[in-house]
């Protein structure tokens, strides 16, 4: 079942005001999970409206064992999708994909389609702001790469090979885990893409 946009906005039953650093592992916490809590957080903040976009489904049979329950037993994606993430902040269209891999010394290329990185160069052709997430759940560390240098790399060979973890760090930013929100993306997005004072998120 695929609720888009969020209809109940979770709220924070609890203020922690401990360690700083989580590891998402441990909490029983995935990576995509995290950062619908921190969108939750920027939501209910009204910071910014950022929503995992559903994936386009074509319904084919539909199962009623009673007039007031409809089960869905047959479907389809009808398209390929483009990329995980898209909103609004602060006026800007901001539009990512996260990935995550158990690698230690590079994120497999794979994972990324030709449709997402045409998607991509759309984005930023309008001004929008268009970015990866990467998360090395190993490590225990998440980097925010801008999409203009995931694509520079993807243009070296169709994405045949694996991106090393130093070209993420030499062309992107870490993203360090906090607990509210879990994954502070746009405090990178503040500070080194709009050019303001992280501090104020």
């Amino acid at each position: 079942m695929v609720n888009y946009p969020h209809n109940l906005i979770r709220k924070q039953n609890k203020v922690f005001s401990e360690a700083k650093t989580i590891n998402f592992a441990n909490r029983g916490m995935s990576f995509e999970t995290a950062i619908n809590a921190t969108n939750d957080y920027y939501l209910s903040r009204q910071i910014a409206v950022i929503h995992k976009k559903p994936t386009p489904v074509q319904i084919v049979k539909v199962d009623y064992p009673k007039r007031s329950r409809a089960k869905i037993v047959e479907a389809y994606f009808r398209q390929a999708s483009t990329t995980d993430y898209s909103g609004v902040y602060k006026g800007h269209y901001i539009d990512f994909e996260a990935k995550e891999t158990r690698q230690k010394t590079a994120m497999p290329m794979k994972n990324f389609h030709a449709h997402q990185i045409e998607h991509m160069a759309s984005v930023l052709s309008q001004n929008g702001i268009c970015f990866v997430l990467l998360h090395f759940s190993t490590l225990r560390e998440t980097y925010l790469l801008p999409a203009a240098d995931l694509i520079a790399f993807y243009q070296i060979d169709r994405g045949g090979k694996s991106m090393p973890l130093d070209y993420i760090k030499k062309n992107g930013y870490p993203v360090a885990e906090s607990v509210f929100p879990q994954v502070p993306y746009l405090d990178i997005i503040e500070k080194n893409f709009l050019g303001g004072d992280d501090n104020q998120i």
